[in-house]
């Protein structure tokens, strides 16, 4: 059997530059280290990465850009 082959639709190109376009606030500090701590309690990994990742770069504006 062969996969079948992706299709990309119309709209999704223009979502995803959109989305590229626009600016999205990150939430405040104190909260994404809420959220971190939260992640590490529930031995979350990847919700660890995703906290820590958005603390740095709430932190520092120029960071990851």
């Amino acid at each position: 059997m062969s996969r079948p082959s992706y299709i990309r639709r119309p709209t999704e190109h223009a979502a995803i530059g959109a989305a590229c376009r626009s600016a999205r606030p990150t939430p405040p500090v104190p909260a994404l280290m809420a959220a971190l701590i939260e992640a590490n309690d529930r031995r979350d990994r990847e919700g660890v990465t995703l906290a820590a990742h958005l603390v740095v770069r709430a932190s520092e504006p120029g960071v990851g850009e």
